[in-house]
């Protein structure tokens, strides 16, 4: 296509044709085409659409800005806020997600998935209270999510309301029967309150529907040494290092909302010198333990 003459270079050649040079004022209003509302807010979704392709592979850098145009094309639709208030949240920019997905909620209030959504970007700040109260808005709507009720459950396990954190892993598990991670963290809630019998019991179903979720092999590792069974409990623990090396690191546990009672148990194991051979072999880098005093 030939290039576009700039005014300038037009009104010297119309000069050079004998033609009427046209008043400047007339020369500088462009043509504007009436544009179609319908068509510029399906271009939006299009674009939000493109934007949740590229967060599956993790391209937020090119995700985030189609999202952003989405908004401005479809500014009336919640789905365009929601997916950018995801993404924010995704890329733990939280405050912008969640005024995000507060204007998202605004535009439709009945849409569960956007009350779950800001449930999670609290619960990531560690405003437990709030994610749990935006969590139970959201299953009043739709009821039986269990990635929701996990959430839920999280968010009462962090605020140490232990019976009703394992009533919504109960929940989750019911409406999911092999959601391990439900499963895996009635153990870690059973392991704090001292029942430690209860909560091998639950890391052993969790091992039983993935055997290759190397978090409850390590918890189970860790509680059997620390109840005696040293050779067993090595033994499983090598096994989910080589599994998962992330989970010999102390910050990941916690962040994976081990508590204090097994992440005490869990700092003694991960010194032994079996297990610091593992972890060299697995290539995880080497930890700093702080070690709790006697």
């Amino acid at each position: 296509m030939p290039k576009r003459i700039p005014l300038f270079s037009l009104l010297v050649l119309l000069g050079l044709l004998g033609v009427q040079a046209p008043i400047l004022g007339q020369a500088l209003v462009p043509y504007t085409p009436q544009l179609d509302s319908k068509e510029l807010e399906q271009q939006g979704l299009n674009l939000a659409q493109d934007a949740i392709q590229l967060a599956r592979f993790q391209q937020y850098e090119l995700a985030v800005p189609r999202a952003q145009l989405a908004t401005q094309l479809a500014p009336k639709s919640f789905q365009t806020w929601f997916i950018l208030g995801s993404l924010y949240v995704q890329t733990e920019e939280l405050d912008k997600g969640i005024e995000t997905l507060k204007r998202a909620h605004s535009l439709d209030p009945k849409e569960a998935g956007v009350l779950f959504s800001l449930g999670s970007a609290h619960f990531q700040k560690g405003e437990y209270d709030q994610a749990v109260s935006q969590l139970q808005a959201g299953l009043k709507i739709k009821p039986d999510v269990p990635e929701a009720l996990f959430d839920l459950g999280n968010s009462l396990y962090m605020l140490k309301r232990f019976p009703e954190a394992i009533a919504h892993y109960e929940k989750a598990v019911a409406q999911e029967k092999v959601f391990w991670p439900a499963i895996n963290n009635i153990g870690l809630v059973k392991y704090e309150q001292g029942d430690v019998k209860a909560a091998i019991k639950h890391w052993e179903q969790a091992i039983a529907i993935d055997g290759e979720a190397a978090e409850p092999q390590l918890a189970v590792a860790v509680a059997l040494y620390a109840q005696g069974q040293r050779e067993k409990g090595l033994a499983l623990g090598e096994a989910a290092i080589r599994l998962d090396g992330r989970y010999a690191d102390v910050e990941f546990l916690q962040e994976n909302l081990w508590g204090d009672r097994l992440l005490s148990a869990t700092k003694t194991f991960l010194q032994t010198p079996r297990i610091q051979a593992t972890i060299a072999q697995s290539g995880t880098p080497p930890m700093q333990i702080e070690m709790s005093p006697e």
